[in-house]
C-alpha cells in the first residue's frame, strides 16, 4: 500500500536529526544541543536499523502522484538516508578517521551563535562537556589502524578544541555567573580528557611511522562514494575526461590574458607579477572585509542576483577547524529561527611555518585572489546562495537535512566566472579566476587519481605546480586535502559543469537577475533537481 509521503517524511526527518547531533546543529534544530554523536557499536547498529526502515518506507511511496516539489523532497530524503547507510556500513569512517570524533564544531556553535540566552546555551554546553570523556573513550575503543595523516591533523584539531574550551568558553560563562559552579568542573574534566586524547593520537601517529592505514579508498569504494556524494549522471571516466579538457581550454585563455597583463605569453610571469601584491597574517581578514563590500556593491549595481540583507562576519578560522581548507562559509541552518550571522572564516598561516612558506602562502592568496575568494565564499557565492536557500519552505523539512555539494560549490565557481565576465576586478582578478578554474579541474583529476590509481605525491605536486601554476605551499596543502578527504574535491568541477549549463539555458525575455533568483529559489538540491523544477 502506498505511503502518505508528507507525514512519513516528517517522521524520518525527526529520526535522522535525533540520531545525528551534528546534522541537527547544521540544520539549526536545537532540540539535541545537549548531545554528542554516539559511535559505539550498539548505537551505530541502531542507526543503521532506523535508516534501513526509512529507506524501505520511502520506497513504498507512489512518487508519480506527488507534486514536483514533493518529488524532489522524496528524492533528496531518500538520497540522504541511503548515503548515511553507505557511510555507516561501507566507508565506516568513524572506525579509522579520528577527525569524525572531534566535538569542536558542536561546542563552537553554542558559544559563537547567540540563538538563545547565555544560560540556555551554557546548559547545553554543560551536557556536551560532561559527555566528552565517554565520547573520547568510545573513540579510542573503535578507532583502529588510522592513517597517519589523519592522526597528525587530528592532533592539531583536538588541541584547538581544548583551546576553545579553555580560552573562549569563560567569556560566555561570565554572562551567566550563577552557572559557574556547575560548568567549571565539567570544563576542567573536558580539557583534561581532550589533552589525554591528543597524547593518545600522538602515540598512535608515532606507532604508525611511515606506515599505517592507506588513506586512499580504492576505486570501488571511491566510485560508490562519488555516486552518493555528487548525485550526478556523470560517470567517473566522464568527469576525468571533461576535467582534462577544461585544463587545456583554461590554459589557453590564461595564456591570452598573460599577454594582456605583461605583453608576453608566459603565464608564470604574469601570475608572479600579480602575486607580489599580497596581504599577511595581520591584514588578510581586513582585506577580505573590504573585498566583500566591493563584491556586494558590484552585484547590486549590475543586477546579477537579488541581494539579501543578512549579516556576514569575516573572521579567523577557529583552530579546531584548521588543517584541511584555507577558508569556509558557515551559515545558520535552514531551520534556525534566530537572526544570526553567517561566518566567513579564513585560516592564517600556522605559527610554526617558516618565513619562506608563509611568503609562498600569501603569494598564492594575494590581493586579487582574495577578491576572487570573497566572491566564492560570500558574494554572490556561498553566503548569498545559502541565504536564498534558507528562505525555501516546502511541505516537508527534507531539504533542511543538508545541501548538494555540487549545487553549492558549483554555484560558487559559476559566480566567480559571472563576476569577472562583467568586469569585476579587471584582468588581475580574471587571472586568479582562471587560475582557480585550473585548480578546480585539477582537483577533480587529483581526487580520482590519488584514490583510484595510486598517484604519487611527486606526480601530484608536479601536476599542480606545472599545469596549475600553484605555489609550493598551496600544492602541498592540496596533497594533504586529497588524502584527508575523498570525492569532496570533485564537487567543484562537477557542480560547475552542471550549474553553468543551467545558467546558460536562461529563457528569452528573462533577466539575468530573475533567472539566477529562480535557480536559487528551491533550497540547495542537486543540480538535476533544480533543472527539473525550472522546467
Amino acid at each position: 500500500m502506498p505511503q502518505d509521503f508528507v507525514p512519513l517524511a516528517e517522521l524520518i526527518v525527526d529520526a535522522v536529526l535525533e540520531t545525528s547531533p551534528a546534522l541537527a546543529a547544521f540544520a539549526g534544530d536545537h532540540r539535541f544541543d545537549d548531545r554528542l554523536p554516539d559511535y559505539s557499536p550498539e548505537a551505530v547498529a541502531g542507526d543503521v536499523a532506523m535508516l534501513r526502515d526509512a529507506s524501505s518506507a520511502l520506497s513504498q511511496v507512489d512518487v508519480d502522484t506527488l507534486e514536483p516539489e514533493d518529488q524532489v523532497d522524496h528524492a533528496v530524503l531518500l538520497a540522504r538516508v541511503e548515503r548515511s547507510l553507505f557511510e555507516l556500513t561501507e566507508v565506516r569512517e568513524h572506525e579509522w578517521n579520528p577527525l569524525a570524533h572531534n566535538p569542536g564544531s558542536l561546542l563552537y556553535g553554542l558559544i559563537a551563535r547567540p540563538f538563545a540566552p547565555a544560560e540556555q546555551r551554557l546548559m547545553s554546553i554543560a551536557s556536551r562537556l560532561s559527555a566528552i570523556p565517554d565520547a573520547l573513550a568510545t573513540a579510542r575503543s573503535v578507532l583502529t589502524d588510522c592513517p597517519r595523516i589523519h592522526l597528525e591533523t587530528a592532533v592539531g584539531q583536538f588541541s584547538g578544541t581544548a583551546a576553545l574550551v579553555r580560552d573562549e568558553l569563560p567569556a560566555l560563562m561570565a554572562e551567566a555567573p550563577a552557572l559557574t559552579g556547575t560548568i567549571e568542573p565539567l570544563r576542567q574534566r573536558a580539557i583534561a580528557a581532550l589533552g589525554e586524547f591528543v597524547t593518545w593520537l600522538c602515540d598512535r601517529a608515532a606507532e604508525a611511522g611511515d606506515g599505517g592505514r592507506d588513506p586512499r579508498l580504492g576505486r570501488r569504494l571511491w566510485e560508490a562514494r562519488l555516486w552518493h556524494a555528487l548525485d550526478t549522471e556523470l560517470s567517473a571516466a566522464e568527469i576525468l575526461s571533461r576535467a582534462r579538457a577544461n585544463v587545456e581550454r583554461v590554459t589557453g585563455e590564461l595564456r591570452e590574458l598573460a599577454a594582456e597583463i605583461t605583453g608576453g605569453s608566459d603565464i608564470r610571469v604574469a601570475l608572479d607579477q600579480l602575486a607580489a601584491e599580497h596581504p599577511d597574517n595581520t591584514t588578510i581578514v581586513d582585506l577580505a572585509k573590504v573585498t566583500l563590500g566591493e563584491a556586494t556593491e558590484f552585484v547590486g549595481r549590475h543586477e546579477l542576483v537579488t541581494l539579501i540583507d543578512d549579516p556576514c562576519l569575516i573572521m579567523e578560522m577557529p583552530e579546531f577547524a584548521r588543517g584541511i581548507a584555507v577558508a569556509y562559509c558557515d551559515p545558520p541552518g535552514p531551520l534556525e529561527t534566530g537572526d544570526l550571522p553567517t561566518f566567513y572564516c579564513i585560516a592564517p598561516t600556522p605559527a610554526n611555518w617558516s618565513a619562506e612558506r608563509v611568503e609562498s602562502f600569501y603569494r598564492e592568496y594575494n590581493n586579487h585572489m582574495i577578491r576572487n575568494l570573497s566572491v566564492h565564499e560570500a558574494m554572490p557565492g556561498h553566503f548569498l546562495q545559502l541565504a536564498h536557500s534558507r528562505r525555501f519552505r516546502g511541505s516537508t523539512r527534507a531539504r533542511a537535512l543538508g545541501f548538494s555539494g555540487p549545487f553549492v560549490e558549483g554555484w560558487a565557481v559559476y559566480a566567480e566566472e559571472l563576476m569577472v565576465s562583467c568586469g569585476f576586478g579587471g584582468a588581475p582578478v580574471r587571472a586568479q579566476q582562471l587560475k582557480m578554474q585550473l585548480r578546480m579541474s585539477i582537483n577533480a583529476i587529483l581526487d580520482q587519481l590519488v584514490h583510484c590509481e595510486g598517484m604519487t605525491e611527486a606526480d601530484a605536486m608536479a601536476m599542480m605546480r606545472d599545469e596549475g601554476f600553484q605555489e609550493e605551499g598551496e600544492a602541498a596543502g592540496k596533497w594533504r586535502r586529497a588524502l584527508l578527504t575523498s570525492t569532496q574535491l570533485s564537487t567543484y568541477f562537477v557542480g560547475y559543469t552542471e550549474v553553468s549549463a543551467i545558467a546558460k539555458e536562461r529563457p528569452a525575455g528573462v533577466s539575468v537577475r530573475d533567472w539566477h533568483d529562480r535557480m536559487l529559489a528551491h533550497g540547495s538540491p542537486a543540480p538535476r533537481h533544480v533543472r527539473a523544477l525550472l522546467g
